[in-house]
Protein backbone atom coordinates (compact mmCIF):
# COMPACT_ATOMS: atom_id res chain seq x y z
CA UNK A 1 0.00 0.00 0.00
CA UNK A 2 0.99 3.73 -0.53
CA UNK A 3 1.10 6.23 1.75
CA UNK A 4 0.36 9.98 0.77
CA UNK A 5 3.21 11.91 3.03
CA UNK A 6 1.14 15.07 4.37
CA UNK A 7 1.89 18.28 2.84
CA UNK A 8 3.14 19.68 6.19
CA UNK A 9 5.96 16.61 7.03
CA UNK A 10 7.25 17.92 3.41
CA UNK A 11 6.82 21.62 4.40
CA UNK A 12 9.55 20.77 7.27
CA UNK A 13 11.95 18.00 5.82
CA UNK A 14 12.32 20.43 2.65
CA UNK A 15 13.48 22.82 5.57
CA UNK A 16 15.94 21.08 7.45
CA UNK A 17 13.48 20.64 10.21
CA UNK A 18 13.53 16.89 10.89
CA UNK A 19 17.24 16.17 10.65
CA UNK A 20 19.01 14.44 12.98
CA UNK A 21 22.32 14.38 14.54
CA UNK A 22 24.50 11.42 14.96
CA UNK A 23 21.97 9.03 12.87
CA UNK A 24 19.82 9.05 16.09
CA UNK A 25 15.89 9.61 15.61
CA UNK A 26 14.17 13.25 16.54
CA UNK A 27 13.34 12.36 19.34
CA UNK A 28 16.32 11.33 20.65
CA UNK A 29 18.25 13.06 23.33
CA UNK A 30 21.47 13.36 21.17
CA UNK A 31 19.17 15.38 18.80
CA UNK A 32 18.34 19.09 19.05
CA UNK A 33 14.81 19.57 18.74
CA UNK A 34 12.92 20.52 16.04
CA UNK A 35 12.92 24.73 15.43
CA UNK A 36 9.02 25.53 13.93
CA UNK A 37 8.80 28.22 12.27
CA UNK A 38 5.86 30.18 11.01
CA UNK A 39 6.68 31.01 8.09
CA UNK A 40 7.55 27.07 7.32
CA UNK A 41 6.12 24.97 9.70
CA UNK A 42 2.28 25.16 8.87
CA UNK A 43 -0.13 22.01 8.88
CA UNK A 44 -2.18 21.54 5.52
CA UNK A 45 -4.22 19.12 3.63
CA UNK A 46 -6.26 19.62 0.60
CA UNK A 47 -9.63 20.05 0.85
CA UNK A 48 -13.15 21.67 2.14
CA UNK A 49 -14.33 20.66 5.97
CA UNK A 50 -17.58 22.01 6.61
CA UNK A 51 -17.89 22.97 10.85
CA UNK A 52 -20.40 25.72 12.82
CA UNK A 53 -21.43 27.35 9.82
CA UNK A 54 -18.51 27.84 8.04
CA UNK A 55 -16.27 26.25 5.35
CA UNK A 56 -12.58 25.85 5.52
CA UNK A 57 -11.05 25.61 2.46
CA UNK A 58 -7.58 24.55 2.50
CA UNK A 59 -4.83 24.61 -0.66
CA UNK A 60 -3.14 22.22 0.86
CA UNK A 61 0.39 24.44 0.41
CA UNK A 62 -0.27 26.84 3.10
CA UNK A 63 -3.44 28.82 2.35
CA UNK A 64 -6.52 28.48 4.49
CA UNK A 65 -10.00 30.33 4.03
CA UNK A 66 -13.23 30.03 5.80
CA UNK A 67 -16.39 31.42 3.78
CA UNK A 68 -19.58 31.91 5.97
CA UNK A 69 -22.32 29.51 4.84
CA UNK A 70 -25.03 32.06 5.56
CA UNK A 71 -24.12 34.49 2.94
CA UNK A 72 -20.90 33.68 1.55
CA UNK A 73 -18.27 36.75 2.97
CA UNK A 74 -14.48 35.32 3.31
CA UNK A 75 -14.48 35.59 7.29
CA UNK A 76 -11.04 34.51 8.09
CA UNK A 77 -7.84 33.89 5.66
CA UNK A 78 -4.35 32.66 7.01
CA UNK A 79 -1.42 31.79 5.57
CA UNK A 80 1.46 29.30 6.17
CA UNK A 81 0.20 28.92 9.86
CA UNK A 82 0.81 33.00 9.96
CA UNK A 83 -1.06 35.72 11.72
CA UNK A 84 -4.53 36.11 10.45
CA UNK A 85 -5.00 38.40 7.63
CA UNK A 86 -8.71 38.90 7.32
CA UNK A 87 -9.99 42.16 8.30
CA UNK A 88 -12.49 41.68 10.79
CA UNK A 89 -14.54 44.58 10.79
CA UNK A 90 -16.57 43.27 7.35
CA UNK A 91 -15.98 39.92 5.50
CA UNK A 92 -14.49 39.95 2.04
CA UNK A 93 -16.86 39.28 -0.68
CA UNK A 94 -18.53 40.38 -4.30
CA UNK A 95 -20.44 43.62 -4.23
CA UNK A 96 -21.05 44.34 -0.25
CA UNK A 97 -22.20 41.23 0.67
CA UNK A 98 -24.79 39.27 -1.55
CA UNK A 99 -26.32 36.69 1.46
CA UNK A 100 -26.24 34.28 -1.41
CA UNK A 101 -26.63 30.71 -1.14
CA UNK A 102 -23.16 28.69 -0.45
CA UNK A 103 -22.75 24.89 -2.58
CA UNK A 104 -19.40 23.21 -2.48
CA UNK A 105 -17.81 20.35 -4.60
CA UNK A 106 -14.24 19.32 -4.65
CA UNK A 107 -13.54 17.05 -7.86
CA UNK A 108 -9.74 15.38 -7.78
CA UNK A 109 -7.38 18.60 -7.43
CA UNK A 110 -10.08 21.25 -7.56
CA UNK A 111 -12.44 22.71 -5.27
CA UNK A 112 -15.05 25.14 -6.12
CA UNK A 113 -17.39 27.11 -4.27
CA UNK A 114 -20.65 28.38 -5.81
CA UNK A 115 -22.59 31.54 -4.24
CA UNK A 116 -25.96 32.09 -5.39
CA UNK A 117 -28.56 34.71 -5.59
CA UNK A 118 -31.33 34.81 -8.04
CA UNK A 119 -29.43 37.20 -10.14
CA UNK A 120 -25.43 36.71 -9.70
CA UNK A 121 -23.33 33.45 -9.03
CA UNK A 122 -20.14 34.24 -8.01
CA UNK A 123 -17.11 31.08 -7.91
CA UNK A 124 -14.44 30.89 -5.30
CA UNK A 125 -12.66 28.08 -6.77
CA UNK A 126 -9.13 26.71 -5.39
CA UNK A 127 -6.42 23.67 -7.19
CA UNK A 128 -4.16 21.78 -5.16
CA UNK A 129 -0.96 23.09 -4.23
CA UNK A 130 -2.03 26.56 -5.82
CA UNK A 131 -2.44 29.37 -3.28
CA UNK A 132 -4.50 31.07 -5.53
CA UNK A 133 -8.54 32.16 -5.34
CA UNK A 134 -9.36 31.83 -8.64
CA UNK A 135 -12.85 33.24 -9.56
CA UNK A 136 -15.85 34.47 -11.79
CA UNK A 137 -19.02 36.66 -11.14
CA UNK A 138 -22.20 35.66 -13.88
CA UNK A 139 -24.75 38.68 -13.11
CA UNK A 140 -28.45 39.17 -15.09
CA UNK A 141 -28.60 42.29 -13.27
CA UNK A 142 -26.57 44.75 -11.50
CA UNK A 143 -26.11 44.63 -7.72
CA UNK A 144 -28.24 46.75 -5.57
CA UNK A 145 -25.34 48.36 -4.59
CA UNK A 146 -24.71 50.19 -8.13
CA UNK A 147 -21.61 48.65 -8.52
CA UNK A 148 -19.83 45.27 -9.26
CA UNK A 149 -16.76 44.68 -7.23
CA UNK A 150 -14.97 41.84 -5.72
CA UNK A 151 -13.30 43.52 -2.15
CA UNK A 152 -10.70 41.63 -0.35
CA UNK A 153 -10.53 43.69 3.24
CA UNK A 154 -7.47 42.59 4.76
CA UNK A 155 -5.41 43.59 8.06
CA UNK A 156 -3.58 46.19 6.92
CA UNK A 157 -0.82 46.03 9.87
CA UNK A 158 0.51 42.78 7.98
CA UNK A 159 1.01 45.04 5.15
CA UNK A 160 3.20 48.14 5.00
CA UNK A 161 3.78 48.26 1.55
CA UNK A 162 0.87 49.23 -0.68
CA UNK A 163 0.23 51.76 -3.38
CA UNK A 164 1.49 55.30 -1.91
CA UNK A 165 -1.64 57.09 -3.83
CA UNK A 166 -4.32 54.90 -2.18
CA UNK A 167 -2.33 54.81 1.26
CA UNK A 168 -4.86 56.74 3.48
CA UNK A 169 -2.71 55.54 6.86
CA UNK A 170 -2.10 58.81 9.09
CA UNK A 171 -4.23 60.86 7.13
CA UNK A 172 -5.51 64.45 8.84
CA UNK A 173 -9.02 63.70 7.19
CA UNK A 174 -11.29 64.04 4.37
CA UNK A 175 -10.86 66.99 1.91
CA UNK A 176 -13.60 66.22 -0.50
CA UNK A 177 -16.46 64.15 -0.11
CA UNK A 178 -15.86 61.11 1.97
CA UNK A 179 -12.93 59.18 -0.16
CA UNK A 180 -10.28 62.21 -0.50
CA UNK A 181 -8.33 62.54 1.88
CA UNK A 182 -5.14 65.06 3.22
CA UNK A 183 -2.30 64.15 4.58
CA UNK A 184 -0.09 66.41 7.22
CA UNK A 185 2.23 68.19 4.70
CA UNK A 186 -0.68 69.08 2.56
CA UNK A 187 -0.33 66.11 -0.03
CA UNK A 188 -3.35 64.17 -0.80
CA UNK A 189 -4.35 60.47 -1.21
CA UNK A 190 -7.92 58.55 -2.17
CA UNK A 191 -8.59 54.79 -3.76
CA UNK A 192 -9.35 56.77 -6.76
CA UNK A 193 -5.64 57.76 -8.11
CA UNK A 194 -2.95 55.77 -9.18
CA UNK A 195 -5.18 53.42 -10.75
CA UNK A 196 -4.12 51.70 -14.04
CA UNK A 197 -5.92 51.67 -17.23
CA UNK A 198 -7.77 48.91 -18.38
CA UNK A 199 -5.49 47.79 -21.20
CA UNK A 200 -2.60 48.04 -18.39
CA UNK A 201 -4.13 46.15 -15.90
CA UNK A 202 -1.63 44.34 -14.10
CA UNK A 203 -1.00 41.83 -11.07
CA UNK A 204 -1.22 44.61 -8.53
CA UNK A 205 -1.93 44.29 -4.75
CA UNK A 206 0.02 44.75 -0.56
CA UNK A 207 2.85 42.87 0.82
CA UNK A 208 4.38 42.24 4.34
CA UNK A 209 7.87 40.94 5.27
CA UNK A 210 6.31 37.56 4.65
CA UNK A 211 2.85 37.50 3.00
CA UNK A 212 1.53 39.28 -0.20
CA UNK A 213 -1.73 39.31 -1.57
CA UNK A 214 -2.33 40.25 -4.92
CA UNK A 215 -5.09 40.48 -7.90
CA UNK A 216 -4.92 39.34 -11.12
CA UNK A 217 -7.80 41.59 -13.21
CA UNK A 218 -8.13 39.06 -16.04
CA UNK A 219 -10.73 38.83 -18.86
CA UNK A 220 -12.33 42.36 -18.84
CA UNK A 221 -14.78 41.73 -21.72
CA UNK A 222 -17.75 41.84 -19.75
CA UNK A 223 -16.86 45.09 -17.96
CA UNK A 224 -17.29 48.71 -19.26
CA UNK A 225 -15.72 51.81 -20.08
CA UNK A 226 -13.44 50.78 -22.61
CA UNK A 227 -9.43 50.12 -22.86
CA UNK A 228 -8.43 53.51 -21.22
CA UNK A 229 -11.25 53.17 -18.33
CA UNK A 230 -9.41 53.40 -14.59
CA UNK A 231 -11.35 52.21 -11.53
CA UNK A 232 -10.44 51.63 -7.96
CA UNK A 233 -7.71 48.70 -7.40
CA UNK A 234 -6.66 49.81 -3.95
CA UNK A 235 -7.75 51.65 -0.81
CA UNK A 236 -5.30 51.39 2.43
CA UNK A 237 -6.64 52.32 5.72
CA UNK A 238 -7.88 50.12 8.90
CA UNK A 239 -8.16 47.91 6.22
CA UNK A 240 -5.95 47.12 2.98
CA UNK A 241 -8.43 46.25 0.62
CA UNK A 242 -7.68 44.54 -2.62
CA UNK A 243 -10.14 45.62 -5.22
CA UNK A 244 -11.37 44.03 -8.54
CA UNK A 245 -13.93 46.80 -10.17
CA UNK A 246 -15.93 45.37 -12.95
CA UNK A 247 -17.80 48.49 -12.97
CA UNK A 248 -18.84 51.23 -11.45
CA UNK A 249 -20.24 55.32 -11.83
CA UNK A 250 -17.05 56.04 -11.49
CA UNK A 251 -16.99 58.48 -14.73
CA UNK A 252 -18.22 55.29 -16.37
CA UNK A 253 -18.72 56.15 -20.24
CA UNK A 254 -20.67 53.02 -21.28
CA UNK A 255 -23.72 51.43 -19.40
CA UNK A 256 -23.17 47.83 -17.70
CA UNK A 257 -22.56 44.91 -19.17
CA UNK A 258 -24.20 41.52 -18.08
CA UNK A 259 -23.16 37.87 -18.34
CA UNK A 260 -19.64 35.87 -16.95
CA UNK A 261 -17.18 38.89 -15.45
CA UNK A 262 -13.50 36.96 -15.16
CA UNK A 263 -11.83 34.73 -14.70
CA UNK A 264 -9.60 36.93 -12.06
CA UNK A 265 -7.95 35.54 -9.25
CA UNK A 266 -6.35 36.37 -5.87
CA UNK A 267 -3.06 35.20 -5.43
CA UNK A 268 -0.79 35.12 -2.09
CA UNK A 269 2.91 34.56 -1.85
CA UNK A 270 5.66 35.07 0.47
CA UNK A 271 5.65 38.62 -0.38
CA UNK A 272 7.02 38.68 -4.49
CA UNK A 273 4.97 39.74 -6.88
CA UNK A 274 3.72 36.85 -8.92
CA UNK A 275 3.23 36.13 -12.35
CA UNK A 276 -0.69 36.03 -13.85
CA UNK A 277 -1.62 32.39 -13.54
CA UNK A 278 -3.02 30.44 -16.70
CA UNK A 279 -6.58 30.44 -15.89
CA UNK A 280 -8.06 28.65 -19.32
CA UNK A 281 -8.43 25.23 -17.32
CA UNK A 282 -11.58 27.57 -15.84
CA UNK A 283 -13.45 26.79 -19.01
CA UNK A 284 -13.77 22.96 -17.73
CA UNK A 285 -15.63 24.03 -14.77
CA UNK A 286 -19.18 24.81 -15.93
CA UNK A 287 -19.35 28.01 -15.16
CA UNK A 288 -22.84 29.74 -15.59
CA UNK A 289 -21.85 32.62 -18.54
CA UNK A 290 -18.66 30.89 -19.64
CA UNK A 291 -18.30 31.10 -23.36
CA UNK A 292 -15.99 28.50 -24.65
CA UNK A 293 -12.73 29.31 -27.33
CA UNK A 294 -14.95 26.56 -29.28
CA UNK A 295 -17.78 29.31 -29.96
CA UNK A 296 -15.42 32.53 -30.45
CA UNK A 297 -14.01 34.33 -33.44
CA UNK A 298 -11.68 36.30 -34.24
CA UNK A 299 -10.47 39.61 -36.08
CA UNK A 300 -7.28 40.08 -38.06
CA UNK A 301 -6.13 44.05 -39.56
CA UNK A 302 -3.43 43.78 -42.26
CA UNK A 303 -2.81 47.62 -42.03
CA UNK A 304 -3.99 51.33 -41.18
CA UNK A 305 -2.90 53.54 -43.61
CA UNK A 306 -2.25 56.90 -42.03
CA UNK A 307 0.31 54.92 -39.18
CA UNK A 308 2.10 57.35 -37.45
CA UNK A 309 4.98 55.34 -35.24
CA UNK A 310 5.28 58.37 -32.84
CA UNK A 311 1.49 57.48 -31.56
CA UNK A 312 0.31 54.48 -30.38
CA UNK A 313 -2.70 53.01 -31.96
CA UNK A 314 -5.41 51.03 -30.11
CA UNK A 315 -8.11 48.89 -32.04
CA UNK A 316 -11.08 48.50 -29.79
CA UNK A 317 -14.15 46.71 -30.14
CA UNK A 318 -17.46 47.10 -28.66
CA UNK A 319 -20.88 46.06 -28.51
CA UNK A 320 -23.98 45.73 -25.70
CA UNK A 321 -22.25 42.69 -24.09
CA UNK A 322 -18.87 42.60 -24.93
CA UNK A 323 -15.51 44.70 -25.46
CA UNK A 324 -12.04 43.70 -26.51
CA UNK A 325 -8.96 45.53 -27.62
CA UNK A 326 -5.64 45.07 -28.70
CA UNK A 327 -2.43 47.61 -29.99
CA UNK A 328 -1.75 47.72 -33.65
CA UNK A 329 1.60 46.82 -34.39
CA UNK A 330 4.71 49.28 -36.06
CA UNK A 331 5.11 50.27 -38.62
CA UNK A 332 2.10 49.21 -40.41
CA UNK A 333 -0.61 49.04 -38.20
CA UNK A 334 -1.22 45.05 -38.39
CA UNK A 335 -3.32 43.90 -35.41
CA UNK A 336 -4.63 40.39 -34.31
CA UNK A 337 -7.65 40.53 -31.46
CA UNK A 338 -8.40 38.16 -29.12
CA UNK A 339 -10.80 35.26 -29.56
CA UNK A 340 -14.33 37.17 -29.35
CA UNK A 341 -17.85 36.76 -28.59
CA UNK A 342 -19.58 36.30 -31.86
CA UNK A 343 -21.46 39.34 -32.50
CA UNK A 344 -21.62 42.91 -34.36
CA UNK A 345 -19.75 45.55 -33.10
CA UNK A 346 -18.17 48.89 -33.78
CA UNK A 347 -14.69 48.72 -34.40
CA UNK A 348 -12.63 51.57 -33.20
CA UNK A 349 -9.12 52.65 -33.84
CA UNK A 350 -7.81 55.16 -31.41
CA UNK A 351 -4.61 57.19 -32.00
CA UNK A 352 -3.22 57.33 -28.49
CA UNK A 353 -6.45 57.84 -26.40
CA UNK A 354 -8.49 59.69 -29.28
CA UNK A 355 -11.60 57.56 -31.55
CA UNK A 356 -10.28 58.67 -35.27
CA UNK A 357 -11.72 55.82 -37.40
CA UNK A 358 -14.96 53.71 -36.85
CA UNK A 359 -16.94 51.18 -38.32
CA UNK A 360 -19.21 47.80 -38.34
CA UNK A 361 -17.87 44.69 -38.32
CA UNK A 362 -19.44 40.91 -37.55
CA UNK A 363 -17.35 38.30 -35.52
CA UNK A 364 -18.52 34.62 -35.98
CA UNK A 365 -18.17 31.90 -33.79
CA UNK A 366 -15.49 29.59 -35.02
CA UNK A 367 -14.60 31.76 -38.06
CA UNK A 368 -11.20 34.47 -38.59
CA UNK A 369 -12.22 37.89 -40.40
CA UNK A 370 -9.66 39.44 -41.93
CA UNK A 371 -10.18 42.95 -42.96
CA UNK A 372 -7.79 44.45 -45.29
CA UNK A 373 -5.79 48.15 -44.81
CA UNK A 374 -8.17 50.70 -43.03
CA UNK A 375 -7.59 54.51 -44.16
CA UNK A 376 -7.21 56.45 -40.83
CA UNK A 377 -9.49 59.78 -41.90
CA UNK A 378 -10.60 60.85 -38.42
CA UNK A 379 -7.29 62.50 -36.99
CA UNK A 380 -7.31 66.33 -36.66
CA UNK A 381 -3.64 66.71 -36.45
CA UNK A 382 -3.44 66.07 -40.40
CA UNK A 383 -5.13 69.01 -40.65
CA UNK A 384 -3.10 72.12 -41.49
CA UNK A 385 -3.28 74.98 -38.57
CA UNK A 386 -2.76 78.54 -38.36
CA UNK A 387 -1.59 77.47 -34.87
CA UNK A 388 -1.65 74.17 -32.49
CA UNK A 389 -1.67 73.80 -28.61
CA UNK A 390 -1.12 70.34 -27.54
CA UNK A 391 -1.88 67.19 -29.84
CA UNK A 392 -5.18 65.74 -30.67
CA UNK A 393 -4.39 62.56 -29.13
CA UNK A 394 -7.42 62.33 -26.57
CA UNK A 395 -5.41 63.33 -23.23
CA UNK A 396 -4.07 66.10 -22.01
CA UNK A 397 -1.37 65.08 -20.35
CA UNK A 398 1.51 67.03 -22.08
CA UNK A 399 -0.44 70.24 -20.60
CA UNK A 400 0.14 71.71 -17.18
CA UNK A 401 -0.16 69.47 -14.41
CA UNK A 402 -1.58 66.77 -16.70
CA UNK A 403 0.68 63.62 -15.90
CA UNK A 404 -0.79 64.33 -12.09
CA UNK A 405 -4.21 64.18 -12.81
CA UNK A 406 -4.64 60.33 -12.41
CA UNK A 407 -2.43 60.82 -9.72
CA UNK A 408 -3.35 63.59 -6.91
CA UNK A 409 -6.14 65.77 -6.37
CA UNK A 410 -5.98 68.73 -8.39
CA UNK A 411 -5.58 71.11 -4.83
CA UNK A 412 -2.33 69.03 -4.25
CA UNK A 413 0.78 71.18 -3.16
CA UNK A 414 2.69 68.74 -5.68
CA UNK A 415 1.06 70.63 -8.44
CA UNK A 416 2.01 74.11 -10.39
CA UNK A 417 -0.42 76.62 -9.66
CA UNK A 418 -3.24 76.27 -12.39
CA UNK A 419 -3.21 80.12 -13.10
CA UNK A 420 -5.13 81.70 -14.15
CA UNK A 421 -2.81 81.33 -17.67
CA UNK A 422 -2.24 83.73 -20.91
CA UNK A 423 -0.26 81.30 -23.19
CA UNK A 424 1.95 83.04 -26.05
CA UNK A 425 1.75 80.56 -29.38
CA UNK A 426 5.14 79.44 -29.49
CA UNK A 427 5.91 78.73 -25.73
CA UNK A 428 5.86 74.95 -24.33
CA UNK A 429 2.89 73.00 -23.93
CA UNK A 430 3.02 72.46 -20.66
CA UNK A 431 2.54 76.02 -19.53
CA UNK A 432 -0.94 75.58 -20.75
CA UNK A 433 -3.25 74.38 -18.36
CA UNK A 434 -4.60 70.99 -18.60
CA UNK A 435 -7.88 71.61 -17.07
CA UNK A 436 -10.34 74.66 -16.22
CA UNK A 437 -12.79 75.18 -13.84
CA UNK A 438 -15.53 77.68 -13.96
CA UNK A 439 -14.92 78.98 -10.07
CA UNK A 440 -11.86 81.07 -9.40
CA UNK A 441 -9.21 78.82 -9.56
CA UNK A 442 -8.02 79.41 -13.29
CA UNK A 443 -10.74 81.36 -15.20
CA UNK A 444 -10.13 82.12 -17.90
CA UNK A 445 -7.30 80.94 -20.04
CA UNK A 446 -5.77 83.25 -22.28
CA UNK A 447 -4.30 82.57 -26.35
CA UNK A 448 -1.83 85.70 -27.59
CA UNK A 449 -1.27 84.75 -30.89
CA UNK A 450 0.00 87.41 -34.22
CA UNK A 451 -1.40 87.75 -37.75
CA UNK A 452 0.19 88.82 -40.80
CA UNK A 453 -2.08 91.12 -42.58
CA UNK A 454 -2.67 88.55 -45.26
CA UNK A 455 -4.07 86.01 -42.08
CA UNK A 456 -6.55 88.14 -41.40
CA UNK A 457 -9.98 86.28 -43.02
CA UNK A 458 -12.24 83.88 -41.37
CA UNK A 459 -10.80 81.06 -39.40
CA UNK A 460 -11.96 78.22 -37.75
CA UNK A 461 -10.74 77.73 -33.77
CA UNK A 462 -11.18 73.93 -32.79
CA UNK A 463 -10.86 72.99 -28.85
CA UNK A 464 -11.41 69.72 -27.80
CA UNK A 465 -11.85 68.19 -24.29
CA UNK A 466 -11.44 64.51 -22.57
CA UNK A 467 -13.78 64.88 -19.93
CA UNK A 468 -16.63 67.62 -18.70
CA UNK A 469 -17.78 68.02 -15.35
CA UNK A 470 -21.19 69.86 -14.20
CA UNK A 471 -22.41 70.42 -17.46
CA UNK A 472 -19.19 72.29 -18.21
CA UNK A 473 -18.11 73.31 -21.88
CA UNK A 474 -16.26 76.33 -23.38
CA UNK A 475 -17.30 79.63 -24.94
CA UNK A 476 -14.89 81.94 -26.27
CA UNK A 477 -13.70 85.61 -27.05
CA UNK A 478 -11.73 86.70 -29.94
CA UNK A 479 -11.18 90.54 -29.19
CA UNK A 480 -14.36 91.92 -29.02
CA UNK A 481 -16.22 88.84 -30.81
CA UNK A 482 -17.60 86.21 -28.37
CA UNK A 483 -19.10 82.91 -29.75
CA UNK A 484 -22.22 81.85 -28.83
CA UNK A 485 -23.10 79.48 -25.92
CA UNK A 486 -23.00 75.68 -27.04
CA UNK A 487 -24.53 73.21 -25.87
CA UNK A 488 -23.39 70.97 -23.04
CA UNK A 489 -21.56 67.59 -23.96
CA UNK A 490 -22.89 64.05 -23.11
CA UNK A 491 -20.72 63.03 -20.22
CA UNK A 492 -20.95 60.73 -17.23
CA UNK A 493 -22.83 61.99 -14.17
CA UNK A 494 -20.27 62.05 -11.74
CA UNK A 495 -16.82 63.85 -10.30
CA UNK A 496 -14.33 62.85 -13.10
CA UNK A 497 -10.78 65.52 -13.14
CA UNK A 498 -11.25 65.07 -8.74
CA UNK A 499 -11.46 61.24 -8.97
CA UNK A 500 -8.19 60.69 -10.61
CA UNK A 501 -9.22 60.74 -14.83
CA UNK A 502 -9.37 62.92 -17.35
CA UNK A 503 -11.23 60.19 -19.49
CA UNK A 504 -14.86 60.94 -20.56
CA UNK A 505 -16.61 61.21 -23.88
CA UNK A 506 -14.30 62.94 -26.09
CA UNK A 507 -15.70 66.34 -28.01
CA UNK A 508 -14.72 69.19 -30.11
CA UNK A 509 -16.44 71.75 -30.35
CA UNK A 510 -15.78 74.12 -33.43
CA UNK A 511 -16.37 77.94 -33.44
CA UNK A 512 -16.68 79.70 -36.89
CA UNK A 513 -14.73 82.86 -36.53
CA UNK A 514 -15.51 86.07 -38.88
CA UNK A 515 -12.17 88.25 -40.35
CA UNK A 516 -13.80 90.94 -38.80
CA UNK A 517 -12.96 89.43 -35.12
CA UNK A 518 -9.07 89.51 -36.10
CA UNK A 519 -6.40 92.15 -36.77
CA UNK A 520 -3.47 92.62 -38.03
CA UNK A 521 -0.36 91.96 -35.48
CA UNK A 522 -1.32 90.49 -31.63
CA UNK A 523 -4.31 89.39 -30.99
CA UNK A 524 -6.30 87.37 -27.98
CA UNK A 525 -8.37 84.28 -27.51
CA UNK A 526 -10.28 84.27 -24.06
CA UNK A 527 -11.63 80.77 -22.49
CA UNK A 528 -13.93 80.55 -20.91
CA UNK A 529 -15.81 77.91 -19.00
CA UNK A 530 -19.66 78.37 -18.60
CA UNK A 531 -22.77 76.24 -17.48
CA UNK A 532 -26.01 76.53 -16.16
CA UNK A 533 -24.59 74.49 -12.91
CA UNK A 534 -23.05 75.64 -9.74
CA UNK A 535 -20.52 74.66 -8.02
CA UNK A 536 -17.17 76.22 -5.65
CA UNK A 537 -13.33 75.93 -6.20
CA UNK A 538 -12.91 72.12 -7.67
CA UNK A 539 -16.13 71.25 -8.08
CA UNK A 540 -17.15 73.64 -10.18
CA UNK A 541 -17.95 72.74 -13.73
CA UNK A 542 -14.97 71.79 -15.48
CA UNK A 543 -12.96 69.90 -18.08
CA UNK A 544 -9.89 68.96 -19.00
CA UNK A 545 -8.59 69.90 -22.60
CA UNK A 546 -6.85 67.26 -25.59
CA UNK A 547 -6.25 70.32 -27.66
CA UNK A 548 -6.98 73.53 -29.37
CA UNK A 549 -6.21 75.36 -32.20
CA UNK A 550 -7.02 77.63 -35.47
CA UNK A 551 -7.25 76.48 -38.78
Amino acid sequence: MHHRIPVWIISLIAAGLLASCGGGSPDSPSSPAPRLLASTAFASSFGVTEAGGYLTVDTGSGLVFKVKQSNGDITSIRYKGGTELQGQSKGSHIASGIGAVVSYTVNGSVAQITLTTPTLVHYLLVREGDNTIYMGTYVTAEPSVGELRWITRLNSNAFPNAPAESDLRGNTGAIESSDIFGMPDGTTRSKYYGNQRAMDLSVRGVSGPTVGVYMVYGNRESSSGGPFHRDIQNQTGSDAEVYNYMNSGHNQTEAWRMGFHGPYALMFTDGQTPTAPDMSWMENQNLSGWVPASQRGKVTGNGLFGFDMLHQYVVGFANDTAQYWTVAKAPNGNFSMPAMKPGTYTMTVYKDELGIYSESVTVTSGATTALPVRMLTGDPDKTPAVWRIGTWDGKPTEFLNGPAITLRHPSDPRNASWGPVTYAIGAPFNTFPAAQWKSGINQPTKVTFTLTPEQVTDHTIRIGLTAAYNGGRAQITVNNWTSPAFATSTQPKSRSITIGTYRGNNVTYTYAVPASAFAAGTNTLTINVISGTAGSDFLSPAYAYDAVDML
